[in-house]
């Protein structure tokens, strides 16, 4: 069999299911990177899909580099221009909006799509909020789209799928 990009479902990481048992979900918000998942190559993904596009209206959409060195480096290299570019809100690099205690706090019946670590009820401030965990591919992609969408299934052209 071959494998399917996969979304951890609130409120647990266990709660795993391939990507088409989701995809359509509309999402409110999409979180790549923090301390544990910013890394260079997260924000590689998300700015090859990212750039030239535009994050899907009434998405908000927060990039969160894992470490000053790599967010210079994604400077560098022009990824932090192309998600920028494409209305991200690039944060300051670290910890912050699993836990909710700054940028990315849900609000009540928010629908997150995050590519942090953990989505147990509660996390990024708000118990009556779900978060889904993915990859930062799939977190681009559904940043354009608005809702949870499998970064294979069509080409994303003019802030849509096609």
């Amino acid at each position: 069999t071959k494998l399917v990009p996969q979304i951890a479902c609130p409120h647990t990481v266990d709660n795993v299911k391939p990507i088409d048992e989701v995809k359509g979900k509309k999402l409110n918000q999409i979180v790549i990177g923090s301390c544990t998942n910013g890394r260079l190559d997260d924000l590689e993904a998300a700015a090859k899909i990212l750039k030239g596009r535009r994050v899907a209206d009434g998405v908000r959409m927060l990039v969160f580099p894992a470490s000053w060195r790599i967010y210079h480096k994604a400077v560098d290299l022009g990824y932090i221009q192309d998600i920028s570019r494409a209305g991200a809100v690039v944060c300051n690099p670290g910890c912050g909006p699993c836990l909710g205690i700054h940028q990315g706090a849900l609000a009540d019946n928010d629908v997150a799509l995050a590519t942090t670590n953990r989505n147990f009820k509660g996390r990024m401030g708000n118990p009556k909020a779900e978060v889904y965990l993915c990859s930062p591919a799939t977190a681009a992609a559904s940043a354009i789209t608005g809702v949870i969408t499998d970064p294979r299934e069509a080409e994303i052209k003019a802030g849509a799928l096609i």
